[in-house]
């Protein structure tokens, strides 16, 4: 089934089981918003379709207290796009892997390969999120400084003291194509849409995952996605569980359409199980 067949399906199949509650970004686009744009909207409506459960989103506006305040409190039941294995709830398996990305204009045919790439000491502008890897890693290269008043203009020098300041990837492409900054370093499913939307051709170089930092200690640039519930809530987990085995065809289906650089998930993590969550 093509990512155009499951709109369809989704669109022509009739739901009339009980209504399953979905914590979702009301303004985090790509992911998701109140217009049910982002891809998570979309791959949330297919599930609800196939376990024949009313689809009804509860929207968060701060990322750093989802979890606490809505799906632990109880305001929603089930959380997508949350990292595999997060101790805070119970996740399924991973529906998919992704990592990291340099993200530069073709036509500069940049030696972009990791983080000792010899652009990365002599650009003049790279844009990336602060409290992300690549902070810690333009930190070791000795070019966190150098980058300051262009990472706070992009957010129009806001402060993060005690708020939440949101970076906008689709910015940051945008800086990218048009030749405003040299390289952005981005979570690939957060840029990958727009990297296929822009006015330049572009390219995303996958981050290898074998960094780290001054001290020696590992910054991870891959991570697997799972979808995520109440610890206690183990009969949704199972749930959610046979509606990825079953439907990852799909699934990926809908991300690829999206653009996002998939990498294949860890044996041990499609292992996991319920009582790897306990």
């Amino acid at each position: 089934m093509q990512a155009e067949d499951i709109e369809r399906y989704v669109q022509n199949t009739v739901v009339d089981g009980p209504v399953l509650r979905v914590c979702a970004a009301e303004n985090e686009m790509p992911y998701s918003n109140k217009q049910g744009e982002g891809f998570e909207n979309k791959l949330t409506r297919f599930m609800g379709a196939k376990l024949n459960r009313k689809i009804e989103y509860v929207y968060w506006k701060d990322p750093r207290y989802y979890v606490r305040d809505f799906l632990q409190k109880g305001r929603c039941d089930v959380a997508v796009g949350v990292d595999t294995g997060d101790p805070r709830v119970a996740t399924t398996i991973p529906y998919y892997r992704s990592g990291y990305v340099f993200i530069s204009r073709e036509q500069d045919d940049l030696a972009l390969q990791n983080w000792d790439s010899e652009v990365l000491r002599r650009a003049k502008r790279i844009g990336f999120i602060p409290g992300t890897p690549s902070e810690v890693m333009l930190k070791k290269i000795g070019r966190y400084h150098d980058m300051f008043n262009y990472n706070k203009e992009l957010v129009g020098f806001k402060s993060r003291r005690n708020q939440y300041v949101k970076y906008e990837p689709v910015k940051l492409v945008d800086d990218v194509a048009d030749g405003k900054a040299e390289v952005a370093v981005l979570w690939g499913p957060s840029a990958a849409r727009y990297v296929q939307e822009a006015n330049t051709p572009l390219k995303m170089t996958v981050i290898p995952d074998n960094n780290t930092r001054s001290d020696g200690r590992k910054v991870g640039f891959h991570y697997s996605t799972s979808m995520a519930v109440r610890k206690d809530d183990s009969e949704l987990l199972e749930q959610l569980n046979q509606f990825i085995q079953q439907n990852q065809g799909q699934i990926t289906a809908v991300l690829e359409q999206e653009g996002i650089p998939l990498l294949p998930v860890p044996e041990t993590e499609l292992a996991l199980n319920s009582q790897d969550n306990q």
